[in-house]
């Protein structure tokens, strides 16, 4: 396992990475990476993922939701500690905000994951749309969880995407995946509702 300062790196450098991959606009989503059966290190809340420094970057306590330091971690941090204490072989969560997910998720869809290559890297034939609730709620954070978890993805309904992997890069793999999938699923419903 790296240590601590090293997943600090890595997650500034992912939460630039959603920006530049365009999974993210201005300072919405939000990365973590487990350290640990007890921890993560996740983004800071409300700050510009362009501006970032390893230094920013929040360990959190998953159980207790208790952080070190004055910066406050991503308002997200309930739905990203709920993934890892369910799921103990995962080891990344990422929250983005990309463009057809989002559009499928603001419709309350669930979709329908048309390529095989594709169900298997988000790990379901369907990726669940778990109903609207208010950000930072306990209700966000169990209706996504009900809605992830026999998949590696879940859309929440107005707020975007979580994708979680075994690591940073499977992450970023079922994030990509999921907008091809959404991509094939709209347009496929275009062809034939027209």
């Amino acid at each position: 396992m790296k240590n601590i300062e090293e997943i600090k790196i890595a997650v500034c450098e992912a939460g630039k990475r959603l920006l530049k991959e365009g999974l993210v606009a201005r300072t919405w989503g939000n990365v973590s990476i487990r350290v640990n059966d007890r921890q993560m290190v996740i983004t800071p809340s409300g700050r510009k993922y362009d501006e970032l420094t390893p230094a920013d970057m929040v360990l959190v306590d998953i159980y207790t939701l208790k952080y070190e330091g004055k910066i406050k971690p991503s308002s997200e941090l309930k739905l990203h500690c709920q993934v890892y204490k369910n799921r103990p072989h995962i080891n990344a969560v990422i929250h983005t905000h990309q463009m057809q997910a989002s559009i499928i998720a603001a419709a309350q869809k669930n979709v329908e994951v048309i390529q095989e290559a594709h169900q298997k890297i988000l790990g379901a034939r369907v990726i669940k749309a778990a109903p609207y609730a208010l950000p930072n709620t306990k209700k966000i954070t169990v209706e996504t969880e009900k809605s992830i978890e026999q998949a590696n993805a879940a859309l929440m309904a107005n707020h975007g995407v979580v994708c979680i992997g075994n690591d940073l890069e499977n992450a970023f793999e079922v994030a990509r995946t999921l907008e091809q999938a959404c991509t094939d699923f709209i347009e496929y419903n275009k062809r034939n509702t027209a």
